[in-house]
């Protein structure tokens, strides 16, 4: 029987393939799922790394504004909840992870916060995947 799980990390990655129909998977599909009984976790920096990716998509004529407006609505709609301690951990505990890992600090922020709050980590990166296994995150 599995365990039930209240609470994770969600990683930028795969919250943008919500935004993109061509990147949806049965993977990504079941971690929105999960958010009808769990809640979502994010650093600081995510708001930043979505909007950025919107932008993006929007300069190549991949999203309309209106497009990039309506999926920001559904997400707020989400619980997913920012982090308020992620600038606290950056120049030490995440600058470490990134360094022994061989990740951005974009990427070992997501781990640091998996680690401080004992919570699995959801993500379509390989890096941030392997890294997460080396030092012992759970992945949903």
């Amino acid at each position: 029987m599995s365990k039930k799980i209240d609470s994770f990390v969600l990683d930028c990655s795969l919250t943008m393939a919500w935004c993109f129909p061509d990147e949806e998977t049965p993977y990504t599909l079941k971690v929105q799922e999960m958010l009808e009984h769990a809640e979502a976790k994010v650093p600081s920096l995510w708001p930043l790394e979505v909007a950025n990716i919107l932008w993006s998509a929007e300069n190549k004529k991949r999203l309309t504004k209106i497009q990039s407006s309506c999926f920001l609505d559904l997400l707020g709609l989400l619980p997913i909840i920012v982090d308020d301690q992620t600038i606290l951990h950056a120049t030490r505990s995440t600058l470490e992870l990134a360094r022994e890992l061989h990740i951005t600090v974009y990427d070992a922020s997501y781990l640091e916060l998996a680690l401080r709050e004992k919570i699995p980590l959801a993500t379509l990166d390989v890096k941030l995947k392997k890294a997460a296994q080396e030092v012992k995150v759970s992945l949903l």
